[in-house]
């Protein structure tokens, strides 16, 4: 396998900005990016970054990413490690990147002394469900997504 898994560098925004538009492709979402590199930097790239990034190159090509950032959990009193986003290259799938790029970030967590480490995924991409299932994570169906952005954020700030 030629197979490279490495933190991304500020140089590596306009990799990482396109890696995030072939996401939001694959998911028809692309309407919904709004991210530019000058934001990526500023936000990913800072003294306390907000976000953190691995980057898959396959023979030397960037092929998949894995964003993520830290958060905590009250009932566990440790911190977790939130996997925002998990995306492989539709062509080069099935040949163990996602899947290593999942381990390494286990190995994160477990290394900053994570509680536990958690994602989302579409519900109608049982591709993925079944691919985090088989890994032995486990899907919590009770919970529910809750979101402001935009006008919706807009409001909830000036009540």
């Amino acid at each position: 396998m030629s197979l490279e898994i490495r933190k991304s560098t500020q140089e590596d925004v306009g990799t990482l900005l396109g890696l995030i538009l072939k996401l939001a492709e694959y998911e028809e979402l692309t309407e919904m990016v709004t991210a530019t590199e000058e934001q990526l930097v500023k936000t990913m790239f800072c003294e306390q970054p907000y976000a953190h990034c691995q980057l898959a190159f396959w023979k030397d090509e960037p092929v998949g990413y894995a964003l993520y950032f830290f958060n905590y959990s009250t009932f566990l009193a440790q911190p977790g490690l939130y996997l925002e986003d998990l995306f492989v290259l539709p062509e080069n799938r099935g040949q163990g990147i996602g899947k290593e790029m999942l381990l390494a970030l286990a190995r994160e967590a477990k290394a900053r002394n994570c509680g536990r480490m958690e994602w989302m995924a579409l519900d109608w991409n049982t591709r993925a469900h079944d691919f985090y299932l088989n890994l032995g994570a486990n899907m919590h169906e009770e919970w529910k997504l809750f979101r402001a952005t935009g006008e919706s954020l807009d409001k909830l700030a000036s009540l």
